[in-house]
């Protein structure tokens, strides 16, 4: 199974929904506050080439935000995702 990175902050409803969504399938992320750290925040911009929060990673893939995460998981590509 792949490990999945979910970049996140403290305050944020769409970092709660898509952790939500990953325990549902009983996946805990490897979370990154970038609220805590400048270079997490500057890592994050460098993979994502997005500001927004979450970003989500599957292995080395970029899923994308929540929303994002959602529709993969509505069209049935997240659970062959994660397990690559």
């Amino acid at each position: 199974m792949s490990q999945v990175t979910i970049y996140t902050t403290r305050h944020c409803p769409y970092c709660v929904s898509a952790k939500r969504l990953l325990s549902s399938k009983g996946i805990t992320p490897h979370e990154i506050d970038v609220e805590e750290s400048p270079r997490h925040l500057t890592e994050m911009l460098q993979r994502s080439r997005r500001r927004t929060v979450p970003q989500i990673f599957v292995g080395d893939v970029h899923v994308g935000g929540f929303d994002d995460l959602a529709s993969l998981d509505h069209k049935g590509g997240l659970d062959a995702l994660l397990l690559t």
